[in-house]
């Protein structure tokens, strides 16, 4: 069967926090006889409501309403459960779960957590943005000096006499376009020949 409760329990700096919480459970079947002789037929009212509010006040008041309402949820869940079963479990009752189904903080107290959840999240992006700019600078700056290394490689290499030996390869296969052109011979830099056009 599944009891579902509506709570209102302190938290940790005393603020007033409303719970409802519903737990699924059922008698133990080779105990009822038991269950009904000594609980009697109402044991959930005798028993099994008391055990729940008492574990949940128990829980609930280590925690912050910070706790409470982000991070801690499940936490608080698991730990609400293993108490009211430590309650129970000699009670000829068997708890199977016990699910936290709505949790409300007082509207001020609650504003303010998510104002400052807000603030944390956009704290977070601008490191975000932060870091991706450092990796894209670096990534630039590795371009340039990549870029910088092989011109002076390239510039080291570069002698006169190849540059000359470069300029008179192509000069024979300007020469030998079906252009038309004019060409000094050796009235250019390092005595390569200058090239006219038809303009």
């Amino acid at each position: 069967q599944e009891l579902t409760e509506r709570m209102k329990v302190l938290s940790s700096n005393g603020l007033d926090i409303q719970l409802e919480a519903s737990a699924w459970y059922k008698p133990e079947l080779e105990n009822l006889g038991k269950l009904h002789q000594e609980k009697g037929a109402n044991y959930l009212e005798r028993v099994l409501k008391p055990a729940i509010r008492s574990a949940t006040r128990s829980v609930v008041g280590r925690y912050t309403p910070e706790q409470i309402y982000s991070s801690k949820r499940d936490a608080i869940q698991q730990e609400i459960f293993d108490e009211t079963k430590k309650i129970v479990d000699d009670q000829y009752i068997d708890l199977v779960e016990i699910l936290v189904r709505d949790v409300t903080l007082p509207t001020a107290i609650k504003d303010a957590i998510e104002r400052k959840l807000g603030q944390e999240q956009q704290s977070l992006e601008y490191e975000f943005r932060l870091i991706t700019a450092q990796k894209e600078a670096e990534k630039q700056r590795i371009e340039a000096q990549g870029k910088a290394d092989a011109n002076r490689i390239l510039s080291a290499s570069l002698t006169d006499k190849i540059l000359q030996d470069k300029g008179i390869e192509a000069t024979m296969k300007l020469s030998e376009s079906p252009n038309s052109k004019v060409i000094v011979i050796g009235s250019g830099d390092s005595g390569l020949p200058i090239i006219l056009g038809n303009q």
